[in-house]
């Protein structure tokens, strides 16, 4: 496990964190300057915090009050840097064993010839880091890292340098080679939601130097319960709400929501996620399904962007398929939001 509580004093803000990681991939996502790369730069210790202490597998590796600071290279933690970080001068074989020069070279060479097999490079191992795609070079970053056999990994921004044709592809060829040759703590440092959750088991939203949520992946994503925190996954439908006595129903402009979840907290806005949106049947009875005028549509490759508006009094952005906006008409059909997907936030 990975127990992290730390505070840095940044220029623009502190960055404080309280957190623990288990095995598996915890992605940390949040807009760019919130402090997400720092967070690994400390972990690793690259950077020194302040306060606080940072421990891995009952390991102390900083500790403000006890004055233990472990230096880099023997924190058994591995890092893939967001430019990967290659040494342009030395071969894929010889980048991938400078981390092994305390080995024979007997066992670094049978180390480095296993790995380069795992990631499927060994016919690239002479060659040179501008001789290989960006896809190559990320795998020999990562073996890189792999063969020195650590405890933690971490990712920063992996896929930010790749062509957005080849992410998918490369996302799942390192989603395979780590969860077969690696079975320690990965921490993922991405700005894209839709990559941090088709990689992650957990998820830590960040903002500004803070942890505004963090858990179980799904629970994270589709119950957030702050405001911030949903905006930042990408939620584009957040009202102020006004809750009506001894019920479940809440009021955004006059137009009553019911909601299946509660909140710890007091609520103070409700929220629903474009593609959570629906249509029924204009005689549908269900909750929450209301009437709507179509105010905008922008047909994409694949998925409509829609502007609605509900009861004359509420704005929607709705995400649907290009087949059913075309069929879409509020002659014939009702807006419905599904009390299980709409969510409360603080």
């Amino acid at each position: 496990m990975l127990d992290v509580k730390l505070r840095k004093i940044l220029s623009h803000f502190s960055l404080e964190l309280n957190f623990k990681a288990n095995k598996g991939i915890t992605a940390i996502i949040g807009p760019s300057g919130s402090g997400k790369s720092m967070t690994l730069q400390c972990i690793s210790g690259l950077e020194k915090p302040e306060h606080g202490e940072i421990n891995l597998n009952n390991e102390i590796l900083y500790s403000e009050e006890k004055k233990i600071n472990r230096k880099p290279r023997v924190r058994r933690i591995g890092y893939v840097f967001q430019n990967y970080a290659l040494f342009p001068h030395l071969t894929v074989e010889k980048n991938i064993g400078y981390g092994l020069q305390h080995l024979s070279k007997e066992d670094k060479n049978k180390r480095v010839e296993d790995i380069l097999a795992k990631v499927e490079l060994s016919a690239y191992k002479n060659r040179y880091p501008h001789e290989l795609s960006g896809g190559q070079q990320q795998r020999v970053a990562l073996a890189r890292t792999l063969v020195t056999e650590p405890d933690l990994l971490l990712l920063d921004e992996p896929f930010s340098a790749l062509d957005h044709h080849v992410k998918y592809k490369l996302e799942k060829e390192l989603l395979t080679i780590i969860k077969e040759n690696f079975h320690g703590i990965v921490l993922l440092v991405t700005h894209n939601m839709e990559e941090a959750y088709r990689l992650s088991d957990h998820l830590i939203i960040m903002d500004e130097g803070k942890i505004l949520q963090s858990g179980e992946r799904d629970t994270v994503f589709y119950q957030p319960r702050v405001k911030r925190a949903a905006e930042i996954i990408g939620c584009k439908n957040i009202f102020p709400i006004n809750k009506s006595e001894g019920s479940d129903t809440y009021e955004v402009n006059g137009v009553p929501l019911n909601c299946k979840y509660t909140l710890r907290e007091e609520p103070h806005y409700i929220g629903i996620y474009a593609q959570h949106i629906t249509f029924v049947d204009k005689e549908s009875t269900l909750t929450n399904t209301f009437s709507f005028e179509v105010v905008e549509c922008i047909k994409g490759l694949h998925q409509s962007q829609l502007v609605i508006r509900v009861e004359k009094a509420l704005t929607l952005n709705v995400s649907i398929p290009n087949h059913e906006a075309e069929k879409l008409s509020s002659d014939t059909n009702k807006v419905y939001l599904d009390p299980a997907h709409l969510f409360l936030l603080s």
